[in-house]
């Protein structure tokens, strides 16, 4: 959200149109990125049986969402499950429902895992496998109507300017 972040990014970010485009939804849905063309986008990575990480980063989305309607403005918000052997459709339709995550605006996204990784390395998320866990970064993107990367910020780190 230009004004609302600190952290700008270089002219060499990278582009939504340069991600893997098919995925599948919290439905078990088709999803293709190239839909949202157009739109501002809002994009992390998480994984649904996260317990310490994720909740936190959701609930910056949400701030981030109502900063958002209190400026009359729009946004799509898309997560993308780190894990495709566990984050399900199910399982991400359950942590969606669960948590009230339910506007037509918010995207739950399943990938293969090549297209996860290449999605995490492209734009930078670090992640690892420990035992049962996922460990990763919680990195807040936002896209512009144009599909370039402008602003980044650590969802830990995340205040509104905004009043």
């Amino acid at each position: 959200m230009p004004g609302v972040w600190s952290t700008p990014v270089w002219a060499s970010a990278p582009q939504l149109a340069g991600l893997p485009g098919a995925w599948r939804d919290d439905r078990g849905e088709p999803f293709d990125l190239r839909t949202l063309q157009g739109h501002a986008i809002v994009l992390t990575m998480a994984y649904a049986s996260c317990h310490r990480v994720c909740p936190t980063t959701m609930r910056r989305l949400l701030q981030m969402q109502r900063d958002f309607d209190r400026r009359g403005a729009s946004a799509e918000f898309l997560v993308i499950g780190y894990d495709p052997d566990r984050d399900d459709a199910p399982a991400w339709h359950q942590y969606r429902e669960t948590r009230h995550l339910t506007r037509s605006n918010w995207h739950f996204l399943i990938g293969t895992r090549t297209a996860v990784e290449q999605t995490a390395r492209q734009l930078g998320f670090e992640f690892w496998k420990y035992d049962e866990h996922v460990m990763h970064d919680t990195r807040i993107l936002y896209f512009d109507e144009r599909g370039k990367l402008v602003e980044t910020r650590e969802a830990a780190g995340y205040e509104t300017t905004l009043r």
